[in-house]
């Protein structure tokens, strides 16, 4: 049986890559020929599969202020078309797979240019920059949820709700053990996203210091940047609090089995991934992210029942007692828990191929 070729365009931090890696490999069994495309960041996180089939593409954010700067963000972009118009010339893929953000924009683009369907997939809760510019030219739009902000009237016919893109260990995992019973002591997971939030370093110390003051029983595991692990590691062992320090990984679920509660930036991926792995997460959305769409992701999963969210200006005089309240509070947390179990994406890549076979078997 002749294989259909799929290439699918990723953006360079974890948020995108590691799902699109379970894509391929899912993708993959289902007798697609698959490769992945992504900028050096991407390149670097997968380093170490060497099962799969990646594609370097330089990629720039569309920069609208400085001269110098403008001129380099469109020659890189321009040279990114260039390459990936050759790149499909060639390989003459049946569809492309855009995940979002400004690394997928080339590859989608130069799809376009020669008539090669291509579908984009978005899971934030307002569309992407890169995402709007190549919707009309889009054969459909993927999406977590059909609340999705920001879709032009005319182009709502081609949204298809999808449901979160997480890594197939989310979804496969066993593990069931979280619940209001595993609350005699906190077990609180810190996640900064790929670059580690500076903030997070320099405030929570503070604020989990007090907390052990209070006679809760604590456990740290704290993703920083390498560079802060110093710093962490002498303030935990004068407070004598019990941590782990650890920077950027590919084995978060092993973190994720270890804890109770979550604080974690509000991207969209490490969301669908918690309310997955069933855990309490307090989100504290990143304030300069374009179009404010973290804020966006955790005002919707907060409103949703899935957890908590609270703004980067008031960690210093809310987050201690949240933290309080949220272990406190045991028919809050069984309510969110509730509501998570409620949510499931286990059927999230036997849908997208159904989808993706359905797009191919049309004739235009």
């Amino acid at each position: 049986m002749i294989k259909k070729k799929i290439v699918i365009a990723t953006g360079g931090t974890g948020g995108h890559i590691f799902p699109a890696y379970s894509l391929a490999n899912y993708l993959k069994n289902k007798n697609f020929s698959v490769k992945l495309t992504s900028d050096k960041r991407g390149s670097i996180y997968l380093k170490d599969y060497t099962d799969l089939n990646l594609i370097e593409i330089p990629s720039s954010p569309l920069i609208k202020k400085g001269i110098i700067k403008i001129f380099y963000s469109f020659s890189i972009i321009s040279f990114s078309i260039i390459k990936s118009f050759f790149i499909l010339l060639f390989d003459r893929p049946s569809v492309i797979f855009g995940m979002g953000g400004y690394s997928s924009f080339p590859i989608c683009f130069a799809a376009f240019i020669l008539r090669i369907k291509f579908i984009i997939y978005e899971n934030n809760l307002i569309i992407g920059k890169s995402n709007k510019y190549l919707l009309p030219f889009a054969k459909k739009i993927f999406v977590s949820y059909n609340e999705l902000e920001g879709i032009p009237e005319k182009y709502k016919g081609k949204v298809i709700e999808v449901g979160n893109i997480v890594r197939e260990e989310i979804i496969n995992s066993k593990i069931s053990h979280h619940g209001t019973t595993n609350f005699d002591s906190l077990k609180i997971l810190v996640l900064g996203g790929s670059q580690a939030a500076k903030i997070f370093a320099e405030e929570f110390p503070q604020i989990f210091k007090k907390l052990k003051n209070s006679k809760i029983r604590i456990k740290i595991y704290q993703q920083c940047h390498y560079s802060q692990n110093d710093q962490l590691s002498k303030f935990y062992e004068k407070a004598q609090i019990d941590f782990e320090i650890f920077n950027f990984t590919t084995k978060i679920i092993d973190y994720y089995s270890k804890s109770n509660l979550v604080i974690t930036r509000s991207g969209a991926s490490v969301l669908g991934e918690l309310i997955n792995f069933k855990i309490p997460f307090i989100s504290i959305p990143l304030p300069t992210s374009a179009d404010n769409h973290q804020y966006k992701n955790a005002k919707f999963y907060s409103q949703k029942g899935y957890g908590n969210f609270l703004e980067e200006k008031d960690i210093k005089d809310k987050l201690y007692e949240l933290i309080v309240s949220t272990f406190n509070n045991k028919s809050m947390l069984n309510a969110i828990l509730v509501k998570q179990r409620q949510h499931s994406d286990k059927d999230i890549f036997k849908n997208l191929n159904n989808h993706i076979e359905k797009i191919l078997n049309e004739k235009n």
